[in-house]
């Protein structure tokens, strides 16, 4: 336990909690130097090349139900896991209802005319920095990624480049600025930082099977799935993908179940 907790120490070293400034400096140079608009007529014009369907699919990655579905099956290869990334999109989530409301700064709806730009869904014309769905999938990237054993996370590169689909397509749809994805990238990667750093301290005793950790996972399962078929999260392009992680969850929890039986001696 005492070198686990040193190497969440490591976690929290001054270069690594600087990288988010990055984005969150390009996001601050952008808005002062009025590109705002110009980034995001351009990104929103060229992602057109690309289908509708592929733009809802990785807008449903930042979904808080969609990615928590999609990390599921995390229940029984990597509980640890699946914990930092579900504590990261809380922090997250905690972050982004108090900056939103306190900005309150206005989507491309609010500002411009809405046939100057293309659009999927309803026109959303407020608390638009920072992006909720880029900073959902980069919290629960980075917390997978930083709570993951040091020699492991070269090979989970790719979980960011996923995240940065899914804020670009926040862009693709209309529905926010480049600014506020940047923004939501930095601050999900601090909270995937605080949500790896808090699971880290979860005894490895309480992540089995029958502990009552994993199984209010395994409920969350079970609520996940009822909003998976009773909501159109974000576009109803996604219904298909709803219904392939209500299948995704229910083999899991299956699998759980039969985890709880005690093995044969």
């Amino acid at each position: 336990m005492i070198e686990q907790r040193k190497s969440v120490l490591a976690i929290a070293s001054f270069w690594t909690w600087c990288i988010p400034l990055l984005p969150l400096g390009l996001a601050i140079a952008i808005y002062y130097a009025e590109l705002q608009t110009s980034t995001f007529l351009f990104i929103n014009r060229y992602t057109q090349l690309l289908p509708d369907t592929l733009w809802t699919w990785l807008t449903f990655i930042g979904n808080g139900w969609g990615i928590f579905a999609l990390c599921f099956p995390l229940l029984l290869l990597a509980p640890r896991l699946l914990s930092a990334g579900l504590l990261a999109s809380l922090i997250g989530g905690a972050f982004s209802q108090i900056i939103k409301p306190f900005l309150d700064f206005p989507r491309p709806a609010g500002v411009l005319a809405l046939e100057d730009f293309y659009r999927i869904g309803e026109p959303l014309l407020h608390r638009a920095m920072p992006s909720g769905h880029t900073l959902t999938a980069f919290a629960v990237a980075s917390g997978i990624y930083f709570a993951s054993d040091r020699e492991k996370r070269s090979s989970l590169w790719w979980v960011f480049i996923i995240a940065g689909f899914a804020g670009i397509s926040r862009n693709a749809l209309g529905a926010h600025w480049f600014t506020d994805v940047l923004a939501g990238c930095a601050i999900g990667l601090w909270s995937g930082m605080l949500g790896a750093v808090v699971a880290q301290f979860i005894p490895d005793t309480q992540l089995a099977p029958n502990k009552i950790g994993p199984r209010l996972l395994a409920f969350g399962g079970l609520v996940t799935i009822y909003a998976l078929l009773t909501q159109t999260l974000d576009s109803e392009l996604n219904q298909s993908l709803q219904y392939a992680c209500v299948a995704l969850i229910s083999i899991t929890l299956t699998l759980f179940i039969k985890a709880q039986k005690p093995k044969a001696i």
